[in-house]
């Protein structure tokens, strides 16, 4: 073993330690710390005995036990915990050595963090790291950004470690500056809250409406994932419906349906109200966990509201076949959404994003891959200026032909009471999207009306507002223009 480490890591639960097993398998010397030193001893006698690994039981041990420019990642809880760690960490680095933050930071706080560390003469980064314990353990979707510098120190480690695709491309490359990296791990997040919500609303209509058992929702899911909608949710959905309790009984139909979450899918949500774009799909998806939740009020008002009768009575396979195409087609608007997103905050921050870039990362090893990622990179070498995913032709061929079997399966969800937030939001903005005229004109005229916000003119050049005295008893005066 080196005397010397290439990297330490400081936090030693379920993706911190299978991520250094992931590193040190690749060749790497890793030094490990834990808050609670007596982990750093179970883990060098357990799964990393006779291994590469330097154990330490204190910050100042491990900083001396690294090579220079010495590399110490985090994996804590995203918040005070991570500030703190810092300011440990600091004293024990010299100028040019680099600290990394692996777990799911919120973005403003990696570009404040980017800021304060570079002050102290060091290097800061902060990397989404995707795909749970097992792609930590057997090769992540990685996302870093921060201090540009600190990239060519930190570039081997990160793509030996992280997934493959099929021509050995990793799924890690540089994002940008600041905190680009976990803002788009941020958005994955989001998207992947999507994905799940509109997968679970397909399973609830198959239960609830069309009385499919679990072993039977399997085989859709089996087949499902043999095609266009192939991807590690849909795999592991089909894997779930086929997993049976010690009785025998789908362990599925005995879980609680109360959803947790752990803040990220909701930061997208807020971060596209911040930047005004309409992220739809994600943002439905974040209530409906919070919906869940309300599990006591929803059993109380399951006894006293009445609705329409779930008693499906059409075509059983022609449901099945055009939740497919629901599915699809909202799965598609779930990241034209997101990378509207992304383009707007690269915008805002001057982020150099590579869009087509951050498919490949996406491609291999973390939560939202699927096979159509690669459509997406293509579209976007075609297009490096792509305004949307659905003015891409291979996309906007793909929703037209999906829409129809999506509109019917919203319309019969809708008919028979079965609540599909995610999958009927995301049909609204394909038909706002496409939609030349918009009934903002009448909005626009309510809000000149009680509060003389003033309007824009069809007839007049874009940029000139007009006020009108709408009841005659109001003056001309109007109120200054603005964006909250």
């Amino acid at each position: 073993m080196k005397k010397l480490a290439d990297i330490g890591l400081i936090g030693l639960a379920v993706m911190g330690e299978n991520l250094v097993l992931n590193m040190e398998s690749k060749g790497f010397t890793v030094s490990v710390f834990n808050r609670t030193v007596e982990r750093v001893d179970q883990f060098i006698a357990g799964r990393g005995k006779g291994k590469n690994f330097i154990g330490n039981h204190s910050i100042e041990e491990l900083c001396a036990s690294l090579e220079r420019p010495r590399k110490v990642m985090m994996l804590v809880k995203a918040g005070k915990p991570v500030d703190d760690l810092i300011d440990q960490i600091i004293p024990h680095l010299e100028v040019g050595d680099i600290i990394i933050d692996g777990g799911n930071s919120h973005y403003p706080d990696t570009i404040r963090r980017t800021q304060y560390v570079e002050s102290k003469g060091l290097l800061y980064v902060g990397t989404g790291v995707s795909g749970g314990e097992e792609g930590a353990l057997l090769g992540p979707s990685m996302m870093p950004g921060g201090s540009t510098a600190a990239w060519p120190a930190v570039k081997e480690i990160f793509q030996a470690i992280s997934a493959k695709v099929e021509d050995g491309t990793p799924c890690c490359d540089w994002v940008g500056e600041g905190g680009a990296g976990h803002f788009v791990k941020m958005v994955h997040n989001g998207i992947e809250y999507g994905d799940m919500q509109i997968i679970c609303e397909a399973y609830q209509l198959m239960k609830e409406l069309l009385g499919l058992s679990a072993d039977e929702m399997y085989e859709v899911f089996k087949e499902w994932n043999e095609g266009d909608l192939n991807s590690y949710l849909i795999e592991i959905t089909r894997d779930i419906m086929g997993y049976k309790d010690a009785k025998g009984d789908p362990l599925v139909e005995k879980i609680l349906d109360t959803a947790g979450q752990k803040g990220t899918g909701k930061w997208t949500a807020v971060s596209a109200l911040d930047f005004g774009i309409p992220l739809t799909l994600i943002g439905e998806s974040v209530f409906a966990r919070c919906l869940s939740a309300q599990k006591d009020m929803r059993v109380l008002a399951s006894k006293v509201i009445k609705g329409p009768e779930a008693k499906f009575t059409g075509n059983r396979v022609q449901l099945i076949s055009d939740l497919k195409d629901a599915l699809f087609g909202a799965k598609i608007i779930s990241y034209t959404q997101g990378y509207n997103l992304m383009m707007e905050a690269a915008n805002e921050y001057k982020w150099n994003l590579n869009y087509g870039g951050i498919a490949l990362m996406w491609r291999g090893g973390c939560i939202i891959r699927s096979i159509f990622l690669a459509d997406i990179k293509k579209a976007f070498d075609v297009n490096p200026g792509l305004e949307n995913l659905l003015l891409d032709p291979y996309f906007k061929d793909i929703v037209e032909k999906a829409q129809a079997g999506w509109r019917r399966v919203c319309a019969t969800a809708l008919t028979y009471g079965v609540p599909v937030p995610a999958l009927t939001s995301a049909l609204c903005y394909f038909d706002g999207l496409r939609c030349e005229r918009l009934p903002a004109n009448l909005l626009q005229a309510q809000r000149d009306y009680f509060g003389a916000h003033t309007y824009e003119r069809i007839d007049k050049p874009r940029g000139e507002f007009f006020h009108t005295n709408w009841t005659g008893r109001g003056g001309d005066t109007a109120s200054t223009t603005y964006v909250v």
